[in-house]
């Protein structure tokens, strides 16, 4: 079943748009997979090649997501994982807002955490609420003890 995926902003406005297909909706996960149609040049993640297949983790109960890369040969090309609002699937559409910390990981599990000052900025543009600065620091700290761990998603690359 293919969704529609949206990355909010704060203040509710789309800040991205994609289809995907629904792999599974069980066990407190949804898991989709998206194929890049054109090539893209990102500027975290350098140049991604047309073909380059995303397997894309949401969680309705979780303040994060991960997006798994994998090359068009099928290679593992990274993780990037979002500090987001936990992920709403409803009527074909899944929504969540991002809330601008990046976590990236290359295919050997090395870390960075990216865009704090993104965060401080828009902390400040938006009016983030307590809730949302009590849960940046915690989110980070899990999403890192998933990776060191190699818990689900970060665990195989099948």
């Amino acid at each position: 079943m293919e969704i529609v995926i949206n990355s909010r902003k704060f203040d509710g406005r789309i800040g991205k748009s994609w289809s995907a297909e629904l792999i599974e909706n069980r066990d407190g996960v949804i898991v989709a997979k998206g194929i890049f149609d054109f090539d893209v040049d990102h500027k975290k993640l350098g140049f991604i090649r047309r073909g380059t297949v995303s397997y894309e983790f949401y969680w309705p109960d979780r303040w994060y997501n991960v997006f798994r890369f994998h090359e068009p040969e099928g290679k593992l090309r990274s993780f990037y994982c979002n500090f987001a609002t936990p992920a709403v699937l409803r009527d074909g559409v899944l929504d969540y807002i991002d809330l601008d910390i990046d976590v990236l990981a290359d295919s050997g599990l090395n870390y960075e955490v990216l865009d704090l000052d993104e965060f401080a900025e828009r902390t400040v543009k938006y009016g983030y609420t307590k809730e949302i600065l009590e849960r940046s620091t915690q989110t980070v700290d899990d999403l890192i003890s998933l990776i060191e761990k190699r818990g689900f998603p970060f665990d195989h690359f099948g």
